[in-house]
């Protein structure tokens, strides 16, 4: 019996997947992903499974999340659960059917916030001056 520990990263939020061969359930954070919510980000975390076709149901698919919003996790998830079900079936088609779709499913966004600096509220708007 094969197992495969995938992590999957957007902004501040991780994930850490594992996938097993097993009978198609998909658990994260210990909660079925039938329920779930918001619908959205249940949407986003199926798009690979979507793509892989039905040989995703052999396998049992964990994943733990921590960090960031609701919506970052979700990307986090499908990442991990992307890269997984490539690992573990080593389906060249499907991988390449997933980044045709969306290349971030299986690369990772280096996006990240910019620090903030003095002389503004936020990283680069600054305040107002007036000379009257």
């Amino acid at each position: 019996m094969r197992v495969v520990v995938t992590t999957g990263k957007r902004k501040t939020s991780l994930a850490k997947a594992t996938v097993r061969d097993g009978n198609g359930r998909i658990r994260i954070n210990g909660q079925p992903l039938e329920v779930l919510q918001p619908e959205l980000a249940r949407m986003r975390i199926m798009e690979p499974l979507v793509l892989f076709g039905e040989g995703w149901k052999r396998y049992d698919i964990k994943v733990r999340t921590q960090g960031g919003g609701f919506m970052s996790q979700a990307d986090a998830v499908r990442m991990a659960i992307a890269t997984g079900l490539f690992q573990m079936s080593q389906d060249f088609e499907a991988r390449s059917k997933m980044i045709e779709h969306d290349r971030t499913m299986l690369v990772g966004d280096p996006r990240r916030t910019e620090p903030k600096k003095f002389g503004g509220p936020s990283a680069r708007s600054r305040y107002q001056k007036s000379y009257r």
